[in-house]
């Protein structure tokens, strides 16, 4: 055989070769490619979305953080002024305490001091009849003179 009837030869089992590929193993092989293809687009928006749901779960969480802080915050200060406010009725209860304690001991001094008072002026006024009757060196009826007392004694007040 001669080159020229090899080279045609080759030439048509070639172009049998490029028709028949084309035709039944190109496609499917494209049908792979196109759908790889599709996976890996999906994927990679899948990926993309991911990353974005990502920075937005990241931010919602430090907003939450950070509006943690701002009640746990809220609540320390409320505590401190409740504390604050607790102290300060106790302290004016306190002084009321010690000022009624004073106010009663005080009438209760001058109700002791009326009270010594009023004892003195009996005995004063006993000690002047007493002494009355030693002098008189007789003997008053207590009784019979009490409005005398009463008025000594008024007058000794």
């Amino acid at each position: 055989m001669s080159i020229n009837a090899t080279l045609l030869a080759q030439m048509i089992v070639f172009a049998v070769f490029v028709w028949f590929t084309m035709k039944f193993v190109w496609p499917p092989i494209m049908q792979a490619m196109r759908d790889r293809q599709k996976r890996i687009s999906e994927g990679l928006a899948a990926a993309e979305r991911g990353a974005r749901e990502l920075n937005e779960a990241t931010a919602k969480a430090e907003e939450m953080v950070g509006k943690a802080r701002e009640q746990a915050q809220e609540i320390l200060t409320n505590a401190q002024r409740q504390a604050d406010d607790t102290l300060e009725r106790a302290r004016d209860d306190a002084r009321a305490e010690g000022e009624r304690i004073v106010t009663a001991a005080r009438e209760e001094i001058d109700q002791a001091v009326a009270s010594a008072k009023e004892d003195l002026r009996r005995e004063v006024g006993s000690l002047a009849v007493v002494g009355a009757e030693r002098i008189l060196k007789r003997e008053i009826d207590a009784k019979a003179h009490n409005d005398i007392i009463d008025d000594l004694v008024a007058e000794i007040r």
